[in-house]
């Protein structure tokens, strides 16, 4: 029992010492009597005693590594599922748009041109200028060794007309366009615009999604071919000051071996690439959470999934053009 009669304000450090002294009844055997406690502290101390510890390890096993690998499989296939069928989505849309049975806001799609084309060209330039510095050093560094630093002019071209120039605005207009579309979709998932479209009975593929599509779908290629010209004024750069190469020089050495079917491919590629980063960057807008961080994690998803495919694709791609003789 315990005598309060002189007990006046007390704070949590009376039922800490408390719940020590129950504590230690119990580990000992002893009986412990609440007689004499205010009424608060004694419901207090049912309170307390009424909620299980949490253990901080789970009694639950472990899954196994291939249970781990078979939950990570299952989530890629899911993911998978859910993308082909955004994909058939924007291609219904589009062919209504093409049979003019669906209507898109012409001043979203200008946004979009106009914000990746000239809003684009700054980053577009440095990184394209350096590829073609890069390409050429290292072209200069190996060819120089046997007399033959005349070819780094159709080491720049081949590489930057076929490869480089699609593959590092592609690069470039995922981690810049495609967490934008992915950011600005999940927004507005966030703040249930999207919701307001599907109540009002409008798809909000055809209004938010097709637009933003086809004018980075327009877009990629122009910006691949001046990506192109830039890595090659790169290369020239070097030829001409490492390689004390003339400008005639360097342009005779890059249009003789490479033909039009080499940029034709690398414009093909780019297109194909702003398709994919469009697509990517809207599906996982659309798929965006409601809480605090789903914004970002939309983003860096749209980012990851863009490059991840653009790679692939360009991979396919390549394969395909050798099998064909391109």
């Amino acid at each position: 029992a315990f005598d309060t009669a002189r007990l006046g304000s007390w704070d949590s450090s009376l039922l800490t010492f408390l719940l020590q002294g129950m504590s230690y009844c119990e580990a000992n055997g002893l009986e412990f009597r609440d007689e004499g406690l205010p009424e608060t502290v004694a419901g207090l101390l049912v309170l307390a005693r009424a909620v299980p510890e949490k253990h901080l390890e789970s009694d639950e096993p472990k899954p196994s590594f291939v249970a781990r690998l078979g939950t990570k499989g299952m989530a890629v296939y899911d993911d998978a599922l859910v993308s082909v069928g955004f994909v058939g989505e924007i291609a219904e849309s589009f062919a209504g748009f093409v049979g003019r049975r669906v209507r898109i806001r012409w001043r979203d799609f200008w946004v979009v041109v106009q914000s990746n084309g000239a809003g684009a060209l700054p980053i577009v330039t440095l990184i394209s200028f350096l590829m073609g510095l890069i390409i050429a050093f290292l072209g200069a560094v190996v060819l120089r060794r046997f007399g033959a630093g005349y070819y780094v002019s159709y080491l720049v071209g081949y590489g930057m007309l076929r490869e480089m120039a699609a593959l590092m605005t592609g690069i470039i207009m995922a981690g810049r366009t495609g967490a934008a579309f992915a950011a600005e979709l999940g927004s507005m998932k966030i703040t249930e615009e999207i919701d307001a479209y599907t109540t009002l009975g409008l798809s909000p593929v055809d209004h938010l999604v097709l637009p933003r599509v086809l004018g980075l779908f327009v877009m990629m290629p122009l910006l691949t071919i001046y990506a192109m010209f830039v890595g090659i004024a790169g290369g020239l750069l070097v030829a001409v000051t490492v390689l004390d190469l003339t400008v005639i020089q360097f342009m005779g050495g890059l249009l003789a071996p490479v033909t039009l079917s080499d940029a034709l491919l690398g414009v093909f590629k780019g297109s194909i690439f702003g398709m994919i980063i469009g697509i990517a960057g809207c599906m996982r807008g659309m798929q965006t959470g409601s809480d605090a961080g789903a914004v970002g994690r939309s983003a860096t998803s749209a980012v990851v999934t863009g490059i991840t495919l653009i790679i692939m694709a360009n991979a396919i791609i390549d394969w395909i053009a050798t099998l064909v003789g391109v």
